[in-house]
């Protein structure tokens, strides 16, 4: 790895990734395997690029992450969080567009707690009358 590197980390749901961006070719290593070994989805290997993507940097970067927790879905999105959060450790004059992208904000939405009496958080138990 070269000297000159920007991490950041970036959360989704349940899962937490730790980012590290180091000048180079564009290559993504995910918990020490390739994205296409470890994702195995053209989907979600387009999802963790999308934020070096939007500002032509995908081949410019060498993207390193450590990600834990949560399903394959909610770790894509927080390496694409993390990601952009390095871009704008880097320079701050990046944050706007990726702020107007929905890249910077984290997203708050995860998994509604279960209610007693209840069989999911909302759904109710068949109702009967007799």
């Amino acid at each position: 790895m070269a000297d000159k590197y920007f991490n950041a980390v970036g959360r989704r749901k349940e899962a937490s990734a730790r980012v590290k961006i180091v000048p180079g070719k564009g290559q993504y290593t995910i918990n020490d395997k390739s994205d296409k070994e470890y994702f195995g989805d053209a989907r979600l290997e387009a999802r963790i690029r999308e934020s070096l993507k939007i500002l032509s940097l995908d081949t410019k970067y060498d993207v390193f992450v450590k990600v834990i927790g949560g399903g394959k879905s909610g770790q894509a999105d927080a390496i694409r969080h993390g990601i952009a959060r390095a871009l704008v450790s880097e320079d701050e004059t990046r944050k706007p567009t990726l702020r107007k992208a929905g890249y910077i904000t984290r997203d708050p939405r995860a998994k509604e707690r279960m209610k007693p009496g209840l069989k999911r958080a909302r759904k109710a138990p068949q109702f009967s009358k007799r």
